[in-house]
């Protein structure tokens, strides 16, 4: 089994200065996965992007005036439009070159698992997945996602599944693809109700054209690992068979955490591993094993995100971590360095119980189970399945 990792200590300079959206995260995450020795491993390439995207790459997604306007922002301190210079998007220094590198290191890990050089693939610093046609939003300049998905649609991709884990709904791959019949997109997030975007209900379901390829599970807020389990198990296996993807893009961002600052579910590291596991298994089941993953959001900035991402390179790269695994006191020292404030874990787990009856139209009904409902009611038919059938 061959695996990439693509990293440039670069990506770094993806950076709006005092943020949530924090690099530390990301150099944090490669120090963990480098003290356990998992880039190292057999089997494992780990390399920097060929190149940043191209204007014409990034013109697959991103209309020419928003690429010109992201180049041009930093040398105008009051720029304004495209969602650009705003407390979500503050325009940086060279934010054109580094928005462009992150994806191209997507595109790097697509391209590779497509042409059969890896089985797998992971980008940590992608999976800006807000990033509209011609508008920042969300802490994302360029959809990275989006641009290698549509990558590989150019290569001859005919059915590509992208499955969103963040705990914000991935809006910016939906809304670029929701007319394309080619393209599965399946996002779990916090409800709308309470979470930014606002969008990712489950009536969205795709364009005149690709009905039933848009689909969305709003979480009720405060779901925990066994009724998030649930939820997944109900809609997205059922719907990557019915599909038939010719590959698996995820995007795996950390920020569904119960201790996430900008969010409401209530995932532990141990519900956040056994959904790699599951997105692994899928892949393999029904992709020949072809997966490309990201990251994502994630602002428990040592808490969890780098141990969830560490447990994420772990599945990507060979055999998962056992859980109950001890965090290096070396790499305790380097989070209190880097981010005084933050308190390190002492393992790779959060001691979760993750045992959880599968759902059935029959169950009592809670605010999980009408969500799952819902989904299944908006799409299921579309693909040939019976929304009140907990087999398919």
């Amino acid at each position: 089994m061959k695996s990439l990792v693509v990293w440039d200590d670069n990506f770094l300079a993806y950076n709006l200065g005092d943020h949530p959206l924090d690099p530390v995260r990301l150099r944090l995450t490669m120090a963990l996965s480098r003290a356990y020795n998992l880039l190292e491993r057999d089997g494992v390439t780990v390399r920097p992007p060929t190149a940043p995207a191209s204007d014409a790459e990034l013109g697959r997604v991103h209309r020419e005036d928003y690429i010109a306007a992201v180049k041009a922002a930093p040398e105008d301190p009051f720029f304004s439009g495209y969602g650009l210079n705003t407390p979500d998007n503050p325009v940086f220094d060279d934010m054109h070159e580094a928005a462009a590198l992150v994806t191209g290191g997507t595109l790097e890990a697509a391209r590779a698992v497509w042409s059969g050089e890896q089985r797998r693939a992971l980008n940590i610093a992608g999976g800006l997945h807000h990033a509209m046609h011609a508008r920042a939003s969300g802490f994302c300049v360029y959809n990275d996602p989006a641009v290698a998905i549509a990558d590989l649609l150019e290569r001859g991709a005919e059915r590509i599944a992208y499955v969103d884990i963040d705990v914000h709904h991935g809006d910016g791959v939906q809304a670029l693809f929701y007319d394309d019949p080619r393209v599965l997109t399946i996002s779990l997030h916090e409800t709308p109700l309470s979470l930014f975007p606002g969008t990712g209900f489950p009536d969205e379901i795709g364009g005149p054209n690709a009905e039933g390829t848009s689909v969305n599970v709003a979480l009720p807020t405060g779901t925990d690992d066994r009724n998030w389990h649930r939820a997944f198990d109900a809609v997205v296996p059922s719907l990557l068979r019915a599909f038939h993807p010719q590959l698996l893009f995820t995007q795996c961002g950390a920020d569904p955490h119960r201790l996430d600052p900008l969010a409401n579910l209530r995932l532990s590291v141990d519900g956040q591993r056994a959904a790699y596991l599951k997105l692994r298994d899928l892949a393999e089941q029904l992709c020949e094993g072809r997966w490309v993953a990201t990251g994502g959001g994630g602002y428990a900035l040592v808490e969890a995100v780098p141990r969830a991402w560490t447990h994420l390179i772990a599945t990507i790269t060979g055999e998962p971590m056992d859980p109950a695994t001890m965090v290096p006191l070396e790499w305790i020292d380097l989070a209190a360095q880097l981010c005084p404030r933050r308190m390190a874990m002492p393992r790779m787990t959060d001691d979760a119980d993750l045992a959880y009856e599968p759902w059935s139209p029959d169950s009592d009904q809670s605010p999980l189970d009408r969500a799952v409902l819902a989904t299944r009611k908006a799409v299921f038919p579309l693909h040939g399945l019976d929304p009140y059938d907990p087999r398919d």
